[in-house]
C-alpha cells in the first residue's frame, strides 16, 4: 500500500484498508485503487457541498483527513450516483473505471455496517455500471511464432524465455517478474514453480518442454557476479530483479519488430493467447483453465468459452449455403 496515499485519508478509511490487506488478503494493486477511489469520492462530497460546479483541480488538494465517523452517516445513495455521473461526464471515466469505483464504495460501506459504524448501509443497492462484454484479444499460433522469432539482441535468451513463459503458461506480469529460479522444482523431464497471484493465493505453474528449454538456455548466460537480487530468475541490466515496466517495454519492442504493433496487443494479451490456444485444443476444459490462470471465479474464465462459441458461429456463417434461399434460387447477399 502506498504510504503517501494513507497520509491523505481519514483514519476509518485507513483502518478499512488495513483490514482489506491483512484479513481479506487483497493485492497491493487493489488496495491502491481503493485508496484513490475512496479519496476521490469523499473529496467530491466535501467540495460539492460548497460548490455546485467545480473542476478537477478543486479536488486535488482537498483535505479529508479530519472526517469522522459521523460524516459517513450522512452519505446517501444519491451521493454515490452523483459522484459516478461526475466521473462519467466530467472526468470521462469509462464503464470499467466507474464499475471499480462503485465496488470500492460498496465494499467500504459494507465494512462500516459490519463494524457498527453506521446503522444502515445506504450502498447496499448501489448498481454497477453495465460493462460491455468483449472477447479477449489474442495472437494466433502463427503470430505467436513470429513474435518469438523476432527476438534478438544482447538479452535475447532472457527476453525469449520471458515471451515463452507468457505464451505457454498464461502468467500475469506480476507473477512472472516475481519468480525465483531457486524455487523452480525439477522432476524427471518436468518442472514447476509455486507463484503467488491475486489475493495472495498460491498456485503451481507447470513448465512444458519449450519453457524448460528456454529457462535452461537463459540460465547458461544469466549473470552470476554482482547480482543484487540473487534468487530472481529474470534480471535487469542493473543486475536487479527485472521490473514490470521493463518487461512491458521489451514486449512492445518485439511486437513492433514482428509487425504486430498498433493492433491492441500487450503483455496481458499474451496471457489471453496462452489461455485461448490451450482451450482451443479441446484438451483443456474450463475448470482446468480456471486453475491454470488462477481465476477466483469461474465467470472470469467463461469468456474463453464465449470466444469458442464465436468461432463456431463464424464457421456456420462461412458455409457456402449460409445465404442460399431455395425460393429465389439466389444468395441473400446478391
Amino acid at each position: 500500500m502506498n504510504s503517501n496515499y494513507l497520509s491523505t485519508l481519514p483514519s476509518t478509511v485507513v483502518q478499512f484498508l488495513h483490514y482489506q490487506s491483512n484479513v481479506k488478503n487483497k493485492s497491493e494493486l487493489t488496495l491502491n485503487e481503493y485508496c484513490l477511489d475512496l479519496r476521490m469520492f469523499f473529496r467530491f462530497l466535501v467540495v460539492s457541498v460548497e460548490k455546485k460546479k467545480f473542476s478537477d483541480d478543486d479536488l486535488d488538494n482537498v483535505d479529508i483527513t479530519y472526517l469522522t465517523d459521523s460524516f459517513y452517516k450522512t452519505v446517501t445513495l444519491n451521493d454515490a450516483y452523483r459522484f459516478l455521473s461526475y466521473c462519467k461526464e466530467i472526468r470521462g471515466n469509462k464503464e470499467k473505471s466507474r464499475a471499480r469505483k462503485s465496488s470500492a464504495i460498496r465494499t467500504f460501506f459494507k465494512y462500516l455496517k459490519l463494524n457498527g459504524i453506521i446503522d444502515d448501509n445506504p450502498m447496499i443497492n448501489l448498481d454497477t455500471p453495465k460493462l460491455k462484454k468483449t472477447l479477449p484479444k489474442y495472437l494466433t499460433v502463427e503470430q505467436a511464432q513470429k513474435l518469438l522469432m523476432s527476438v534478438d539482441g544482447p538479452n535475447k535468451e532472457r527476453d525469449y524465455c520471458i515471451l515463452v513463459l507468457f505464451l505457454n503458461c498464461g502468467m500475469r506480469l506480476s507473477e512472472l517478474v516475481s519468480i525465483d529460479y531457486t524455487a523452480i522444482k525439477y522432476e524427471d523431464d518436468r518442472a514447476s514453480v509455486i507463484i503467488t497471484g491475486k489475493g495472495n493465493k498460491e498456485r503451481t505453474v507447470y513448465f512444458n518442454k519449450a519453457c524448460i528449454l528456454a529457462i535452461n538456455r537463459y540460465m547458461k548466460v544469466r549473470p552470476k557476479d554482482g547480482v543484487i537480487d540473487r534468487n530472481a530468475l529474470f534480471l535487469s541490466n542493473r543486475l536487479t530483479r527485472i521490473s514490470p515496466k521493463t518487461v512491458q517495454h521489451l514486449v512492445e519492442v518485439y511486437l513492433k519488430k514482428a509487425g504486430l504493433d498498433g493492433q491492441g496487443y500487450s503483455v496481458h494479451k499474451l496471457r489471453h493467447t496462452a489461455a485461448t490456444l490451450m482451450y482451443q485444443t479441446g484438451k483443456v476444459d474450463v475448470l482446468e483453465l480456471k486453475e491454470l490462470l488462477g481465476h477466483e471465479n469461474l465467470n472470469t474464465t467463461q469468456i474463453y468459452t464465449h470466444l469458442q462459441d464465436q468461432k463456431l458461429k463464424d464457421a456456420v456463417d462461412a458455409n457456402p449455403l449460409s445465404e442460399f434461399d431455395s425460393k429465389t434460387n439466389k444468395n441473400q447477399s446478391e
